[in-house]
């Protein structure tokens, strides 16, 4: 939880303090806490930076990562965030931060609880397109795994990735592979 949660629950500071002290709450970074005995969902990171960055959205390699579209863990969590929001200076965890414009930011967004917190991520669909959309900064061997596997786990169709594709503007980094890994169907 943050501070001002535990505040607003009728925590003061110096209980926070007292407990931290005694080790039965741990301070994870400036302003957020959990409790020393909760067990750790695999997912942990991504509903610590979702605290941590509440307009912030998972995305890139954290999303497909996060879906099972890809095999490789990212280091950082990836996070979108607003044009002109306030860039985090967490260091735990460690965030990877993209710019998006808002309309961008609301569009298929899914709301997922992990460790209790609500937590935001992009779609299996928009995040393989925001890697093709992204491969200067995500990588372009990425963008090409997930869409790989997205088809092969059928967790989107051909025809739903061309017309995501077309509405995000990545239709012409898209369509080639999309044609290649559809084409013996």
């Amino acid at each position: 939880m943050r501070a001002s949660e535990l505040r607003a629950e009728g925590v003061t500071p110096a209980t926070l303090s007292r407990l931290v002290a005694a080790g039965e709450v741990v301070r994870l970074g400036r302003g957020l806490y959990q409790l020393a005995d909760v067990a750790v969902d695999s997912q942990h990171d991504l509903a610590q930076a979702a605290k941590r960055v509440p307009k912030g959205v998972i995305c890139l390699a954290s999303a497909l990562a996060f879906h099972g579209l890809t095999d490789q863990l990212p280091r950082r969590v990836w996070m979108a965030i607003g044009l002109k929001d306030w860039r985090p200076t967490a260091d735990r965890p460690p965030l990877r931060i993209v710019r998006l414009s808002r309309n961008l930011l609301e569009q298929d967004v899914e709301h997922h609880v992990i460790d209790g917190v609500d937590v935001k991520v992009f779609g299996a669909a928009r995040s393989v397109i925001d890697a093709f959309r992204q491969e200067r900064t995500a990588g372009r061997n990425l963008a090409i795994e997930a869409l790989r596997e997205i088809l092969r786990q059928r967790k989107a169709s051909p025809a739903a990735l061309a017309d995501l594709a077309q509405r995000l503007g990545a239709w012409a980094k898209v369509r080639p592979y999309l044609e290649a890994f559809t084409a013996d169907a």
